[in-house]
């Protein structure tokens, strides 16, 4: 008896279970070692010709027990761990997690260290989303594109290095302020780098943007609707593409958001044309937020004088017998942190990036659960390219921007 199956794209398919010779389809493993998969992922797909009529994901290749070491290392070591959730903008996790502990032990941060990290935030905000557009335009041929974002990033990351002297994985943030404070006159180079980013912008969008090949290859494709993102737990840009007005820095103000003005850009079609242009578009929007925190920047301290967290000057640890024992019980035991529970949540790049912590009153988390945004929107993969060609779910996998550390944790 022969069965009908009519696919997302209108197309009926005829299939005769007694006729092996009669089903041209096939099932193909894409990924986890393929670089359009960016990161070791797994697609199963069952395909017909180059349409992907069904499909699943699979992650956890790369599972390394994020959670699990936040309940087994002190609260201060864990720091560098959070770094390697979404490497390409790790200074959100450090800030996020940070304010996650200062809220449970009630820390208040130095304003000065709060429009840093607010500057921190944005600057690799900028950097994500240049990578996350210039591979994705990679995937789909538009190899130049990508070097004007690259150049533009690694100017960025110099920013960065300039605080800390890391770049990608800095472990700058502290718990209760910064590693160091900002070196004098690097609010003026941020500034000489926004007016050279915005330039650079532009010229990207001139050869991009209105490119045929590039509208032709992501206008219409591999779309993620309104109520799809709802079901799915979509935030950050991938909503925003699909019409969900939403923006934690907005919506719920941390840090000094409330005092400085910014757009929310918001798209209405859900497609990977869309998920690129409010990225193009919150690249500015960072831009100039990055002009406003550097001209609200004062002179200060960086870090809290709450001797729980604050670590003695070197001075004080070499010069006399408190600061050494305080020194070597910080590092060595941890500091402990009064019992409860937090959730800080941030707009982090790819949407919203969140920490919990339950607290008994030790050194060491009970228990920590991380929410990466990523999580959520590898799960929607597999819809959004039902009925779509092989080469459209390489599109639709860059655009969403999955990091493969927020998800294997």
């Amino acid at each position: 008896m022969k069965q009908n199956e009519t696919l997302p794209s209108g197309i009926t398919i005829e299939h005769d279970p007694d006729d092996l010779w009669s089903d041209s389809r096939a099932y193909v493993n894409i990924g986890p070692t393929h670089p359009a998969m960016h990161g070791a992922f797994r697609m199963c797909a069952r395909l017909n010709g180059e349409t992907i009529e069904k499909s699943y994901c699979e992650f956890g290749y790369t599972h390394r027990a994020k959670e699990k070491l936040g309940e087994n290392r002190t609260y201060h070591q864990f720091v560098v761990y959070t770094d390697r959730l979404n490497y390409c903008s790790a200074i959100q996790n450090n800030v996020t997690y940070a304010m996650a502990v200062e809220r449970l032990m009630g820390i208040e941060v130095p304003e000065r260290a709060i429009w840093i990290r607010m500057a921190c935030a944005e600057i690799a905000r900028v950097i994500d989303h240049l990578v996350c557009v210039g591979i994705n335009a990679v995937d789909l041929g538009a190899f130049s594109f990508f070097l004007y974002g690259f150049h533009q990033r690694e100017e960025g990351y110099m920013l960065i290095e300039k605080l800390c002297g890391a770049r990608l994985t800095t472990s700058y943030t502290r718990i209760g302020g910064l590693m160091a404070d900002a070196p004098e006159g690097w609010e003026r180079d941020v500034k000489a780098w926004v007016k050279k980013t915005r330039a650079t912008i532009d010229e990207m969008d001139t050869l991009l943007t209105n490119n045929k090949i590039w509208k032709q290859r992501t206008v219409g494709v591999a779309i993620f609707n309104k109520e799809q993102c709802m079901q799915y737990s979509f935030s950050g840009p991938s909503a925003r593409a699909a019409g969900i007005d939403a923006d934690l820095r907005r919506d719920q103000p941390c840090m000094f958001y409330k005092d400085v003005e910014f757009d929310v850009p918001v798209a209405q079609n859900g497609d990977v044309f869309d998920r690129y242009a409010v990225r193009m578009a919150e690249i500015r929007q960072s831009l100039n937020l990055l002009v406003q925190i550097a001209d609200k920047m004062k002179k200060g301290p960086i870090w809290s004088e709450d001797k729980r967290t604050r670590i003695p000057d070197k001075e004080v640890v070499h010069n006399t017998m408190e600061g050494l024992i305080h020194h070597f019980k910080f590092f060595m035991t941890g500091f402990d942190v009064p019992e409860g529970e937090a959730y800080t949540q941030f707009e982090g790049s790819n949407g919203e990036a969140g920490f919990y912590i339950v607290s008994k009153g030790n050194p060491r988390a009970h228990r920590m659960r991380i929410r990466g945004p990523s999580f959520w929107h590898y799960q929607g993969l597999s819809p959004m390219c039902q009925g779509e060609k092989i080469g459209d779910m390489v599109a639709a996998l860059g655009s969403i921007n999955i990091i493969a550390g927020e998800i294997d944790r």
